[in-house]
């Protein structure tokens, strides 16, 4: 049996150690962020179109813009960045679009980091349409003719108003009103 001095020498260590153990594990709580992704950050988080626009789907891109003009289809490019704030927060827009448009028209994100040689006089592949900006956003219809080129981040009225155009669709003051349907709860909160 322990005496009462060593018990209570054992008691203390322990209470220390404990003591140690708890203060480690709080600091390591306090320390550690609670998420990594950020929408508003110039971070690589991983894919956008899967992280803030809930549609991992889009990127590889299905079709080249070869493919696509030899099939007489539209097709929207979207320079874009993993790591651009700007970027993160257009791919909600891109996604939007593809729900309204994917079957009639092909989605061609292209990652600007993947561009090797951007200069290029063949109109048929992406790279001879970006000028240095992310996001930016082209629109080629079924002729293959530009008929929107903006840089930065266009508002989704803007793409939807050329698409009806390309489309021959009514304008969108004769119109029915389009519902967005709500991808997923990072959607919900950025339209507040």
């Amino acid at each position: 049996m322990l005496n009462l001095t060593e018990r209570f020498s054992w008691q203390r260590i322990f209470l220390s150690l404990l003591s140690f153990l708890l203060a480690i594990f709080f600091l390591l709580l306090i320390a550690t962020p609670t998420a990594l992704a950020s929408l508003n950050d110039d971070k690589f988080d991983g894919n956008i179109f899967a992280l803030y626009a809930g549609n991992g789907a889009i990127v590889p891109a299905k079709v080249t813009l070869k493919e696509s003009l030899k099939n007489s289809r539209p097709a929207l490019l979207v320079f874009f960045l993993d790591d651009s704030k700007d970027c993160k927060q257009f791919s909600i827009v891109v996604s939007q679009l593809q729900e309204f448009y994917g079957r009639a028209a092909d989605f061609i994100p292209v990652n600007v980091d993947t561009i090797i040689n951007p200069v290029t006089d063949n109109s048929t592949k992406a790279t001879y349409y970006y000028q240095g900006f992310v996001p930016q956003t082209v629109l080629i219809n079924q002729e293959g003719k530009v008929v929107l080129n903006e840089k930065g981040q266009v508002a989704f009225e803007k793409i939807d108003d050329v698409f009806r155009e390309v489309f021959d669709l009514l304008p969108r003051s004769e119109s029915v009103e389009l519902k967005r349907r709500i991808v997923n709860e990072i959607n919900v909160e950025l339209r507040k």
